[in-house]
């Protein structure tokens, strides 16, 4: 019964997923062109706050547990694990004091309204799973670019999404150039549970009533041996998962 009831509200949720794409890319447009930097970010931050918000009619509900007073004039590099789609506005929203860019794959730097267009410009880097001297050097640049800027960086180190919520090991690559050209950054590691049952019937429909939890963990500096710096993030996000129990 709830299968069923998840097609029509899957449809009307996907609806107003794309209007709110195609009304904050003109806004993009100008806030970045016209009026800078910050105003950008701040397009950006609204955008993914109304994509959460469109979740609702999916019932789905959030909470974003996050104790630590994490400075604003350091660089971050926010590590979480990743189970779906529905990880990423969350992210930048509640994250937004940390200005976050993304390591993301190429093909979504185009084709996609609004989010195309922030992955562009917005600071984030789009690198070739197949080309790895050229995604090795855009991670780095990224690093640089924090480091710079104090602004915050967002890796997925399992590389891609988990189908079960159970955790995948730590592909250590990107997150060590990360953090060797980001030396005085601050690791803000993040458990994510409950957004891959948004997926659990496949791509259409989407789950109902899920309640997806961020717990961010105490943060880590860049200090010491760096791979074992990565095991202990890996351990603790790995720690906090347990929607797949």
């Amino acid at each position: 019964m709830q299968k069923l009831l998840a097609y029509p509200l899957t449809i009307l949720y996907l609806f107003f997923f794309g209007l709110t794409l195609l009304i904050f890319h003109p806004i993009q447009w100008i806030c970045f062109n016209v009026f800078g930097y910050n105003a950008h970010r701040m397009s950006v931050a609204l955008l993914n706050l109304s994509l959460t918000r469109c979740t609702h009619i999916l019932g789905t509900t959030y909470s974003f547990n996050n104790p630590h007073d994490i400075p604003t004039g350091r660089p971050t590099i926010i590590v979480p694990n990743h189970q779906s789609m529905h990880d990423i506005p969350p992210i930048i929203w509640f994250l937004r004091k940390q200005h976050p860019k993304f390591v993301s794959k190429k093909e979504l730097g185009k084709g996609i309204p609004s989010v195309s267009y922030n992955l562009r410009h917005g600071g984030s880097v789009l690198i070739d799973r197949k080309d790895s001297k050229q995604a090795l050097v855009e991670i780095s640049k990224l690093g640089t670019y924090i480091e710079k800027n104090q602004r915050g960086a967002v890796i997925f180190p399992e590389g891609t999404r988990s189908r079960t919520g159970h955790p995948k090991p730590f592909k250590t690559t990107g997150l060590k150039l990360l953090l060797k050209n980001a030396p005085s950054a601050l690791i803000i590691p993040i458990s994510i549970n409950n957004s891959w049952r948004m997926l659990k019937y496949g791509k259409f429909p989407n789950g109902l009533g899920n309640h997806i939890t961020f717990d961010v963990h105490k943060p880590i500096p860049v200090e010491g041996n760096l791979d074992e710096l990565i095991a202990k993030t890996e351990a603790v996000i790995t720690a906090g998962i347990t929607s797949f129990k």
